[in-house]
Parts: C-alpha cells; structure tokens; sequence
C-alpha cells in the first residue's frame, strides 16, 4: 500500500475513511496511519478495539437491548407528561433515577421555565342538515369556547392558503373548517405539507372574523381518534378557539358540506392556559477519556400531549438514545470524547428546551462536535443526512459505511437534527439526521392512540445500534467535523 502525503502545514486530521479502511483491512490498516505527519499512530491493539467496538456496538445492538423496557417504563409509570404538568414534573424525576441508574455520570436537571395548558374537554355536532355528533379535540394553546360553546354556518376551505385569499365578508361569522389531506410517505414529508393548517389557521380566520377553526387531523390514520397539536396566535389579532376532528369525522362533515346544503356545527371546548411552571433539562453523560471537553450530543424529548401516553412521540427517542449511549458506556475503554443524552423540556408546545440549553451551554458550544436527535417514533433507520461543512462533507459518505450492514441509504445534506436542535444553529454545530420509517408514524402521532403497543422491540433495537455506532464514531476518532453552514432547514411544525 502507497503512503498518503499530506500537507505538511495542516495537522492530520484522521477520516471515517481510516476506520472504514481498518475494519476492511485489519492491522495493514496501520500502514495508512503511519503516513500520518504529524500524530503518532495507534497500536495494533487500539486499531483492533475500535474495530471491535464498531462491531459490538452495531451488531450487539440487534441481538436485543433495554430500550423497550425503558420506553415501557416512561409510559406506565409516567404516561402523559405536557409542559407544566403533575406528569412532566415526574417524568423529570423519572428521568433522573434512571440515568442514574443506568451508570450515566454527570446527571444534573436544568430548571427551564414552560408555558403550562390544559387541554380540557372537546365537543363537537353538526346540527344541520342532517345532525350528527363528531369526535374532535382542542388544539395545544387553543383559547376556549364560551360556556355554552360556539354554534356557526360552516366555510370550508381545501387549505390554509386558500382561507388566506378570501375575501373577509366571506368568512366573518363562520366556523372555518380546513379540510386538507395528509398524504403517507415514508419520509414523513405530508407532515409539512398538512400543519401550516393546524399552526397557522386559527391566526389567519381570526384576522378574517371567523368565530372557530375546525381543522381535518394532520394525521394518516382512518381512526376515530383527533390528532391535536400546537397552533400560533399572532399579536394583534382576536384568538379564536381551534380543534382537530378526527379523520372519519371530517369525513363526514366534507359529505354534508357537499350536499350543497347550509351546514351548521356546535362547537364547545374547556381547554384553559394556566401561569408558567418550572420543567428541566435532564442530562447525563458517558465522560470521554481523553478529550471529555468535547461533546458528542444525543437529544430527545421527554414531553408529551396528553391525549396518549407519549410512547412513540417521543419516549423511543428518549430510549433510543439513552440506551445507545448506555451500551457505548459499558465498553471497557470508553471513547474520547463525552457522550452527552440531553432528554429536553417542552419540545411539543413551544420549544422551550432547546433554547435553554443554548443559553446555559453558549460558552461550550463550539466544543460540540456532532449533535443528532431521536425524534420520529420508532420506525427503522433508513436514511442517513447531515449539515456538515462543504470541505468535510465526504465523512457523511464514510459514516454510511459504519450504517450500511443496517440497510441505511444516503440523504442530503440538510439535516434538522431535530426541534430541540434548532437552537444551536447560531453556534453552527454539525448536525445528524438518522431518518426513520415514517411510514406508520403519523397514524398515532399527537392521539391516544400514542401507546407502547405500537413499538416493535426489535425496529427500536435497530435504531440503537444505529445511533450507537455513529455517535461511538464521532467520539472515538481524533478528527473532527469543523463547523455546519450558517443556518439548518427550519424544522417543519
């Protein structure tokens, strides 16, 4: 094997293409790594720990892990845990045991202060032409209905946009009601397509004079179950009260809309919003052994809606990761650099977290080297993107190498990293996007049905080993992913 020459005035920064090469090679990989300038090289036997520990972590992952028991923990002895809430107050303790108890060091709360509201009760009737009850809940921030609740003619709209274009006289008086589909993809792309509808209608009907909002479920399923969700008032402009009925429901509310006859609907809904509360960060870290200072960031979030009890969304993340860095604790020499599992506040109903932890962080920041975050369910990996800098773009393709035995493709270079992440774009931190199976997500997402039974042990194993090799990774090998592009792709709401 040739030697590699590198510039003599830029230090050697190893790729994840030295690794891709010493897990195909074994100790001829030495060769390469003695062409190196300006680092000595590791030993046979460190070349054959990382190669070992790639494998284990990887492959191990698949044979079975604790993320199930720990994501069926999160929900049977917490449930639902909305910002604010009795539940979000024990899901912050829960927390706290159980990096404890997994062997995490460092494990601390960091106060972060959450908007708290109540979702109430939610009902819903068309009362002409032909009657029927529906089923329907309030949407996250929504203001309530006067006691007796609301009773208006019906506008329906095919989208958001389209209210938006309509001339006032129009609408002033009525209960808007968005009927907009949302399409299944395994990327989960008809998400973003479908919530400006949800986050923006009520502030667009109330600028119009619309009395409600009543919005089709950003959701897939054909249950009769309503998929709620934060929605945003603008200063300035009357909140009016917003729900979600369920697919089935706005089924049946588009058929007598169709009839060509004046259909009226009764909404009555007591959501409230209460003051502000105290919530946390929960933090815990696997302590790197030579350069603990630098942070490998793995993020979920550790709220929920209260409809379900916040199984997929997100307590598999939260599993996900913990376990994921729990496996990369236990090996004998840990990497070097720290593994850091930040279970965020308040990501579903404003984001309060992420940028707390920016706040509290600021000065470490640049000391970030990758962050990613488990927060689509438990479906399989699939695809692998990144926000990385142009010039260290290549290692994406070389950490595919590490995901390839997992069936796991390539994606862009426009990684999210996720909501809770948006926050450290200023610092420009890369970012990791593990892309899973969307597929079925957005069936249960944000309803009751957001229960345990719809996680498969062995997909959430998948996503560990996943999360468990990349992360082991980045925290393992000397060199680094300098600094993301000015700003990530809004993450869609």
């Amino acid at each position: 094997m040739a030697a590699i020459h590198l510039p003599a005035s830029r230090p050697w920064r190893p790729s994840f293409a030295a690794l891709a090469g010493l897990l195909t090679l074994g100790a001829a990989g030495l060769l390469f790594l003695a062409a190196a300038p300006s680092s000595p090289p590791p030993s046979a036997e460190a070349v054959r720990a990382t190669r070992s520990n790639v494998a284990a972590l990887r492959d191990g992952a698949l044979q079975g892990t604790r993320a199930y028991d720990i994501v069926h923990s999160l929900t049977t002895e917490v449930g639902p845990r909305p910002a604010g809430s009795d539940g979000d107050r024990r899901a912050v303790a829960w927390a706290l045991r159980t990096l404890k108890e997994l062997g995490f060091e460092n494990v601390r709360a960091e106060k972060v202060t959450v908007p708290h509201w109540e979702i109430g009760a939610g009902e819903g009737r068309i009362t002409a032409p032909w009657p029927q009850p529906v089923v329907l809940a309030a949407l996250g921030g929504s203001v309530p209905t006067p006691a007796g609740g609301i009773e208006a003619e019906v506008l329906e709209v095919p989208s958001v946009q389209a209210l938006a274009g309509l001339d006032p006289a129009r609408v002033k008086g009525k209960i808007v009601f968005i009927d907009k589909r949302m399409e299944r993809r395994r990327d989960g792309s008809g998400y973003r397509e479908t919530v400006p509808g949800r986050s923006t209608g009520a502030a667009q009907a109330g600028k119009l004079g619309a009395l409600a909002v009543i919005i089709r479920s950003v959701g897939t399923d054909t249950d009769r179950t309503p998929h709620t969700g934060g929605l945003k008032y603008e200063a300035g402009v009357p909140p009016i009260p917003a729900a979600a009925l369920s697919n089935p429901d706005a089924d049946l509310l588009e058929s007598e809309v169709k009839s060509g006859r004046p259909v009226t609907f009764r909404l009555t809904l007591t959501c409230r919003s209460l003051p502000e509360a105290e919530s946390a960060n929960v933090i815990g870290e696997i302590p790197g052994r030579e350069r603990p200072e630098e942070i490998v960031l793995l993020g979920a979030h550790l709220d929920s809606w209260p409809l379900g009890t916040g199984a997929i969304d997100d307590g598999a993340g939260v599993a996900i990761v913990v376990e994921a860095a729990r496996r990369i604790g236990e090996l004998k020499v840990r990497p070097r650099r720290t593994i850091r599992v930040v279970l965020y506040a308040n990501e579903e109903f404003g984001t309060s977290g992420g940028p707390a932890y920016a706040r509290a962080h600021a000065a470490e920041l640049p000391k970030h080297v990758l962050a990613g975050e488990s927060d689509l369910g438990s479906g399989r990996v699939w695809r692998l993107s990144t926000h990385f800098a142009p010039e260290v773009l290549p290692r994406a393709d070389e950490l595919l190498q590490l995901l390839a035995p997992l069936g796991v493709e390539r994606g862009d270079n426009e990684a999210e990293g996720g909501a809770d992440l948006e926050a450290l774009a200023p610092a420009r931190v890369p970012l990791i996007g593990l892309g899973q199976d969307a597929t079925r997500y957005f069936d249960w997402h944000h309803t009751a049905n957001d229960t345990v039974d719809k996680i498969d042990p062995k997909d959430l194993d998948q996503n560990v080993a996943a999360w468990a090799a990349v992360a082991y990774a980045a925290a393992e090998l000397p060199g680094d992913f300098g600094r993301a592009p000015e700003a990530a792709k809004p993450r869609r709401r």
